[in-house]
């Protein structure tokens, strides 16, 4: 297929003249359209990008608020744990004055059992005579009258048990 020249003025009439234009003319309007479709798909992205900047804000806020709080617990845990041992330690001291005032108790009964049998309702006697002494310090006891002896104790030393 040989091209002869005047196939080749056609062909040149056809593109400069009605059908070049149009050749020419669709060509920009693609090239157009494209643009146009990448200019879209730009924005969208920005559009997502401002959208994720968006939320990562909000996600940091809310990571800072959070760090604050647990802050704020940390701080109300700590002083709750000192009070509460300020509690215990005060707690262990009374306990240990109640085990001393316990001990003292006991002893002072003890001290005061072994001094019975020496202990007499009359204060001028020189005979002693068992008595009891009772809560509200009344005696409760065998006394003798003025000018009469008391009568003579059995032993010396009463046993404390009185069964």
């Amino acid at each position: 297929m040989e091209i002869t020249l005047e196939a080749i003025i056609s062909l040149i009439g056809l593109f400069v003249g009605g059908g070049g234009g149009a050749f020419f003319m669709w060509k920009y309007q693609k090239r157009k359209a494209k643009a146009e479709a990448e200019e879209a798909e730009v924005d969208m992205a920005q559009k997502v990008q401002e959208t994720y900047e968006r939320i990562l804000q909000a996600k940091d806020k809310e990571v800072e608020d959070n760090h604050r709080l647990i802050g704020e617990l940390r701080m109300d845990r700590d002083h709750y744990k000192n009070d509460r041992n300020e509690l215990r330690e005060q707690v262990g001291h009374m306990q240990d004055e109640i085990l001393y005032m316990k001990r003292e108790i006991a002893r002072n009964g003890r001290m005061v059992e072994s001094l019975r049998p020496f202990m007499c309702g009359d204060l001028s006697c020189k005979m002693r005579q068992r008595v009891t002494i009772s809560a509200d310090a009344e005696v409760k006891g065998k006394k003798g009258k003025k000018g009469e002896p008391h009568p003579q104790p059995q032993h010396e030393i009463e046993p404390t048990n009185e069964d």
